[in-house]
């Protein structure tokens, strides 16, 4: 593992401590552009590993949906975790104080997509610069809460 990658997975531990010690609210100095965002934390399964992983993410609301954006901070190339949610679109979904699991639809490209990147923006207005920093289009994951039967 890199020493980026390893300062990267440091930051979201601390991040994820922060936000379950505080019923879901980021505002530790840790959490840098987290803080006083709406964050959530996306358990996934690795795509190779099979093991769960966790990625705090900022969210936005679309209905009843959270939507998540695979921007990288505007790297060239898709994070790890929408890398898993593409092999697996089952996931659990941690919101506040509350954790439910959920069907990921990762939407690439068309209008939906730019309606929905426009909800991201709109909370945070950093994802705007990301689309520019890319030559790829940044995806749009669209996370539903599975209703289970009974």
């Amino acid at each position: 593992m890199s020493d980026q990658q390893q300062q990267a997975d440091d930051m979201n531990r601390q991040v994820i401590q922060d936000f379950r010690a505080n019923d879901g609210v980021v505002d530790n100095a840790v959490g840098g552009f987290f803080r006083g965002r709406p964050v959530l934390i996306l358990h996934h399964t690795g795509a190779k590993t099979g093991q769960e992983r966790l990625n705090p993410l900022v969210y936005a609301t679309d209905g009843d949906s959270y939507l998540v954006a695979g921007s990288k901070g505007g790297a060239p190339s898709d994070p790890h975790w929408l890398l898993n949610v593409r092999a697996n679109p089952d996931v659990t979904v941690e919101v506040g104080v509350e954790e439910f699991p959920a069907t990921a639809t990762i939407i690439d490209d068309g209008p939906r997509r730019e309606e929905l990147y426009a909800k991201l923006v709109a909370v945070m207005d950093q994802f705007a610069d990301y689309e520019t920093m890319t030559e790829r289009r940044i995806p749009i994951v669209v996370l539903e809460r599975t209703v289970s039967a009974q």
